[in-house]
């Protein structure tokens, strides 16, 4: 069995590298050694949303929001992930909220898409 350290890094790099489908597989198991590590939860609902895998991506986000809910970048994970699907009335709190923490341009970008497209 493969430690979570060694785990966590070739997902990363995998990710980074652009391959997150295998990505995912690594971190996936990485993330059954330890479900409440933030570091490979983020990394993982990353390369789910990046493989397209948004049902898991949305999953991995609300996992994380649950651990912390203060974190902003989980809640635009999360908001972007719900968004992706076509589920603009969910994302809109997750993005408002992360937008309103941080006023960072991603989470305001895609908080703006969300609302237009309610209209």
């Amino acid at each position: 069995m493969t430690d979570l350290a060694t785990l966590y890094e070739l997902g990363r790099r995998y990710r980074e590298g652009g391959d997150p489908a295998t990505a995912a597989r690594y971190l996936a198991q990485a993330a059954e050694l330890d479900p409440t590590s933030r570091a490979v939860l983020t990394e993982l609902a990353l390369a789910h949303f990046q493989s397209a895998a948004l049902g898991k991506a949305e999953a991995t986000a609300r996992s994380l929001v649950e651990l912390d809910p203060s974190d902003a970048f989980a809640l635009t994970l999360l908001g972007r992930a719900l968004a992706r699907q076509s589920k603009h009335a969910e994302a809109v709190p997750h993005l408002r909220l992360a937008a309103a923490m941080t006023g960072s341009a991603e989470a305001g970008s895609a908080l703006a898409e969300c609302e237009s497209r309610l209209t």
